[in-house]
């Protein structure tokens, strides 16, 4: 099968290290299923294995891709589930099992023509949902639905800021935020990217602008860059919920803020199966999906080209290719 395969890494020239090459089929374990792929998205992660970032350089080469949709080998239209771990060990959430990983990081993943899963880790792709607007919920939208409604406990009424609200993460966070009834402010570099929060839901600001209100909750996946604006924009008792770096990792933390002000700063990585599901009926409830979801779909052989738009930001919504 013909699959993207990161085979070596560079923190200069990551793209050089995909390549697009023939590999063997997956070995279904028992208790697995194997999917065949019909669409898959980018993100983030797989362009920090390609830096060297997270991942021992011992596990490469391998597949790259963690949000897929696609088939089951008895024809049902399926998610695949990026977090594989065992809820049991996590105290029922799986994202916490100190051995659970990201798909990639230890199995095969997803741009392929197949990919192997445990059975829990695939579940009914609704038939409202494409399999290319599916591909980018598992992680991406996961992520976001995890740490608004879970980390930081967002309900109808909260006032929230999004940093970076063009983003993968972010315009997702938008989307759900607005639709369950909060004020969204998002930051956003460009003016095209100003619409396209908009578009999504938010009142979109530029970066580091004064807000005309304190924010209950922050969703921040930026890091260093908006960490100070992050936390100035909070009022008393805030939340900062965090989910990645990817301007770095090394913000000043102007603790005497934090501490005064009472702020908490959460974590979130990924979601569980259980808040897939519950984001998948926030869709159903909700929906339909943002026309501006996916930004473009690519044949598997022009992922390098997907890859350098998204390591420029230059794109609105999600990246897909379809093995």
């Amino acid at each position: 099968m013909r699959a993207a395969v990161a085979v070596a890494q560079s923190a200069t020239d990551p793209i050089a290290c995909l390549e697009v090459r023939d590999e063997p089929e997956p070995v279904v374990e028992p208790g697995w299923v194997r999917v065949r792929v019909r669409a898959a998205a980018l993100t983030q992660h797989d362009l920090w294995t390609l830096r060297g970032v997270g991942h021992p350089a011992e596990r490469i080469p391998m597949i790259l891709g963690c949000e897929a949709a696609g088939e089951t080998d008895d024809g049902r239209r399926v998610l695949v589930h990026g977090v594989i771990g065992d809820p049991d060990a996590g105290g029922g959430d799986e994202t916490l099992d100190p051995d659970r990983e990201i798909l990639s990081e230890r199995h095969p993943g997803a741009f392929a023509e197949y990919v192997a899963v445990p059975a829990r880790n695939v579940l009914a792709l609704p038939d409202s949902v494409s399999f290319e607007q599916g591909a980018c919920l598992p992680i991406t939208w996961g992520t976001a639905y995890r740490m608004l409604f879970t980390r930081a406990g967002v309900r109808a009424g909260d006032r929230v800021l999004v940093q970076g609200g063009a983003g993968g993460v972010g315009a997702a966070a938008v989307w759900l935020a607005s639709r369950a009834g909060a004020r969204v402010y998002a930051t956003a570099r460009t003016p095209e990217k100003r619409a396209y929060a908009e578009g999504m839901g938010a009142i979109a600001v530029e970066p580091d602008a004064r807000l005309p209100e304190r924010v209950d909750v922050v969703v921040d996946t930026i890091g260093e860059a908006t960490w100070k604006h992050s936390l100035r924009c909070l009022r008393p008792g805030g939340t900062i919920v965090l989910c990645g770096a990817t301007s770095g990792g090394s913000p000043d933390p102007e603790l005497l803020r934090v501490f005064y002000q009472q702020l908490r700063v959460i974590g979130s990585t990924a979601c569980t199966l259980v808040e897939l599901r519950g984001m998948l009926r926030l869709i159903g409830e909700l929906g339909p999906l943002p026309s501006g979801l996916v930004d473009r779909v690519l044949p598997l052989a022009s992922i390098h080209d997907g890859f350098r738009a998204l390591a420029s930001g230059e794109h609105l919504g999600k990246i897909v290719v379809t093995p």
